[in-house]
């Protein structure tokens, strides 16, 4: 076992592509998507308006959609009204306010003001929440006119306080020990994505094995099949644990990720290690040759990463998705790394996590074993 176990990592340390796909890769893609969704996550929502009224009162009204956090207002003086409305037609813009004229005039005489909101049919998470912010605006507007009128009937303050109050309060309880950051949702992520990509070498490392004629040469040693099984899986293991050390050492010391629990962190790796390896083991037993393993594992990394959150919190799919995508190793393994992560927990509270993830190595080893006799007799002499 010994014997193999040493070879393995000499060969998968000597070949430069071990290292590009397994750190080098996700290392570039942590840093990417953290720039592109972190600078997203900063940014404001900018809705594009154009005053027609020019008046104190719709100056106001922009003043006002202006100072709520997370907005900004723009105008474009350069194009034309209907200009912009092409815009929006065409996908280049997604809103625009228009404030008409005599909207100042029209709330002054207490007549219905008019606003135009010119949007796009597709749902757009940018258009819908401008939209909301101009109903809460409009909202207020109304219940000021309520006051008005109420006060105009002599109303007391106090009176008009109690009317106007709503009969339901929302009490928001935040449970998280924190909120969750860019950093916190790519960085275990994109390892977990990653670390499956070990199947490939595996796939490799084997189909060389059989087609160079080393695992012929190795029937006729003293050595049992197990001891050779052994000692390359666990080479692949060690691999994918001194992978996931560097990424997320990577991760808190370049993006300051709190790992919290150490020893329930150890155990999530070890865990997915034998959860990813065992899988690459049945694959690299099933499949006749590299290329129908390459795209066997491409279907296991991308689908569960697209299925178990790894690329997008897993509250937020569809939720045929969340259904299947607790089938998928990689939500088990995300799941616990930020339960520990964000939510302070230890080994007691991941034992789930861990025994999905063994559960799926255990299953791979048990169908490599049914396959490994066929994969040796095949082997090239």
């Amino acid at each position: 076992m010994l014997p193999v176990f040493r070879k393995e990592l000499q060969i998968l340390f000597k070949e430069k592509g071990t290292f590009f796909w397994l750190i080098i890769l996700p290392v570039a893609f942590i840093v990417l998507y953290a720039s592109v969704f972190g600078s997203a996550s900063n940014s404001n929502i900018t809705i594009h308006y154009i005053d027609q009224d020019n008046t104190a009162v719709s100056k106001q009204f922009v003043q006002t959609l202006s100072n709520v956090k997370g907005f900004e207002t723009a105008v474009d003086t350069s194009t034309t009204r209907d200009d912009q409305i092409e815009k929006i037609r065409n996908g280049k813009l997604s809103s625009l306010v228009i404030i008409p004229k005599g909207f100042g005039d029209n709330l002054k005489s207490g007549d219905k003001a008019n606003i135009e909101f010119y949007r796009t049919s597709v749902t757009d998470q940018t258009v819908e929440s401008a939209k909301a912010l101009l109903d809460n605006i409009i909202n207020s507007y109304r219940e000021g006119k309520i006051k008005s009128t109420l006060a105009f009937s002599g109303k007391s303050d106090v009176q008009i306080q109690q009317i106007m109050a709503s009969p339901v309060v929302l009490k928001e309880v935040n449970e998280d020990v924190k909120n969750v950051t860019v950093a916190e949702q790519l960085v275990p992520g994109m390892m977990v994505m990653f670390v499956f990509f070990v199947i490939i070498s595996m796939i490799r490392g084997f189909i060389k094995e059989r087609e160079s004629g080393m695992l012929a040469r190795l029937r006729s040693t003293p050595m049992k099949p197990g001891d050779y099984l052994a000692g390359m899986w666990s080479s692949f293991i060690l691999t994918v644990i001194i992978q996931c050390t560097a990424l997320l050492g990577f991760g808190h010391y370049v993006y300051k990720l709190d790992l919290g629990n150490l020893p329930a962190i150890i155990a999530i790796v070890i865990s997915l290690a034998i959860c990813a390896t065992g899988i690459g083991l049945a694959i690299s037993f099933l499949v006749k040759s590299e290329n129908q393993g390459i795209a066997l594992t491409q279907i296991v990394v991308m689908g569960g990463a697209a299925l178990g959150g790894l690329w997008i919190p897993f509250d937020i799919l569809p939720s045929f998705a969340q259904k299947i995508g607790y089938l998928m190793p990689q939500y088990w393994a995300q799941k616990g790394l930020q339960d520990v992560m964000v939510r302070g927990a230890d080994i007691s509270v991941i034992v789930p996590n861990i025994a999905v993830l063994l559960l799926f190595g255990i299953a791979g080893v048990f169908i490599a074993l049914l396959r490994f006799k066929r994969y040796i007799l095949s082997a090239a002499s």
